[in-house]
């Protein structure tokens, strides 16, 4: 019995009945709400400073016209009418008791253009009026003037109509209410096409990544010609995908040959019981459990060294330092995760190594001293293991190993006098499970990881590992950091 689902709130059903916005909206919204307010705000402070400016300008054009006729006023000069152009412009002198003593040929010669209570004698004002009480348009601007002498005091008055600014004022206000939306859209068309074909491009590399994901194969995205942040995350891109490509690669071929390694043994063992349990009681089961632990030790010493590799692959994927994974050195131990190293004296530990072979076929060659690296032991004393093993598999009857200083490293170096290795080969023997169709497939155990743990293990110490001829033989050379000596 299923429940009754909840009801939703108004809120979430609009919001899953709205679609959400892309990157490409979003960018374009927020560029236009930005240049709305940006232009509104830019129009508001334009109306705010061109009144302003008109403002003063109707003011300096007044205190102008006063200050000509206070100066005739001085002089005891005035005409009558006072000689001031016709139209937007009223003059008046008014004595201090309120009387006009003059007059321009269209003021009013009765009453004067602010109240009498208003009028200051002795400073210079400005006050709007009423355009109906003058006769003009629009609110008018007055500005009075001191003129005349302490005993008979006159205040000349000059009124300017406001109406030309005013409607100069409305006209850019007009324009500027019909001009900023227009442009607003237009411009946000404009950030429509722009911001698409910015973001065109990693439209693009998303297809081209869907396509990728849905091929079996590898594949590239689309690199964009312009030389700009998305070329460069394209180009970082396919230089990803190629190492996840050759990763993969690495891996399929790794379980392929693992499965096919770890099938010859099962095979064998199989085999061997199948035929021990039809022979029955004539089975010689002393025998049988011999080779069965042979088969064992070959299966069990093949998974620790797949384990390591893979633990090494990790190291070299994350931190790819000195210490980052600990080695094996015998067959059935496990492999440690990340641990501390220390300094390590090689001399020593390739006697220690050396001493575990048959003494006829190797040899170490005495060393001029303590050799010093830093470094995991049991890691280190893989490697010579490893290539000690391999030299006396391959020898035909002396190895020679030798520890020698060499400006800031140490070189551990195994010869053999073995078939030796052709030089188009010698990179290659460092791959995994490989073996040369020559001399050196003898080997009955191996499965052609040996030199393969060798590099990984001296990649991860920060050394090189090389193959040369020893003429006859092949000579292994480990390079190693040096460390001065500790007791020194």
């Amino acid at each position: 019995m299923t429940r009754p689902s909840e009801p939703t709130s108004a809120g979430e059903r609009a919001a899953r009945r709205t679609p959400p916005l892309g990157l490409r909206g979003r960018l374009t919204l927020v560029s236009v709400l930005g240049l709305a307010v940006g232009l509104a705000l830019g129009g508001l402070a334009l109306l705010s400073v061109l009144g302003h400016v008109l403002q003063r300008s109707v003011d300096a054009e007044a205190f102008q016209t006063a200050d000509a006729v206070a100066l005739l006023a001085a002089e005891d000069a005035l005409p009558d009418p006072l000689p001031v152009a016709a139209g937007q412009v009223r003059v008046q002198v008014v004595d201090g008791q309120g009387r006009v003593r003059a007059a321009s040929i269209d003021a009013d010669r009765l009453v004067p253009m602010l109240p009498v209570d208003r009028i200051d004698h002795s400073a210079r004002q400005r006050a709007f009026v009423r355009g109906e009480r003058l006769g003009l348009p629009g609110p008018v601007r007055v500005v009075s003037v001191p003129a005349g002498t302490p005993t008979d005091p006159l205040t000349v008055l000059v009124g300017k109509s406001m109406a030309d600014v005013n409607q100069g004022a409305k006209v850019v206000r007009f324009v500027l209410l019909v001009g900023i939306p227009l442009l607003v859209v237009i411009l946000g068309g404009v950030t429509w096409r722009v911001v698409g074909a910015t973001l065109r491009p990693v439209e693009a590399l998303r297809s081209g990544a869907e396509e990728i994901t849905g091929r079996a194969n590898g594949g590239r995205l689309p690199v964009p010609a312009s030389q700009d942040e998305i070329h460069r995350l394209a180009v970082t891109l396919n230089d990803m995908l190629a190492r996840l490509e050759a990763a993969r690669a690495r891996q399929r071929a790794f379980l392929a040959d693992a499965a096919h390694e770890l099938r010859s043994p099962l095979t064998n063992m199989r085999t061997e019981l199948e035929v021990a349990g039809r022979l029955g009681e004539r089975t010689d089961w002393p025998v049988v459990a011999r080779d069965l632990l042979s088969d064992t030790e070959r299966l069990s010493r093949l998974v620790d060294d797949l384990l390591l590799l893979a633990r090494l692959d990790e190291a070299g994927a994350g931190t790819g330092s000195v210490g980052a994974v600990a080695g094996t050195d015998t067959p059935g131990r496990a492999v440690r995760g990340r641990r501390a190293t220390g300094p390590v004296e090689l001399t020593e530990l390739v006697r220690a190594v050396a001493a575990r072979f048959p003494s006829p076929p190797v040899r170490v060659l005495p060393a001029s001293g303590p050799q010093w690296t830093v470094g995991d032991p049991d890691e280190l004393h893989r490697v010579v293991t490893n290539l000690i093993d391999n030299a006396v598999r391959h020898c035909r009857s002396t190895v020679v190993v030798e520890v020698t200083a060499v400006a800031d490293a140490h070189l551990v170096t195994v010869t053999d006098d073995g078939p030796g290795i052709p030089a188009a080969d010698r990179e290659r023997v460092f791959d995994r499970f490989t073996r040369l169709d020559d001399a050196r497939d003898r080997d009955a155990g191996g499965a052609g990881l040996g030199l393969a743990i060798v590099r990984e293990l001296v990649r991860l110490h920060e050394g090189t590992v090389r193959l040369s001829d020893a003429e006859p033989g092949l000579r292994v050379s480990v390079r190693l950091p040096a460390l001065p000596d500790p007791d020194a």
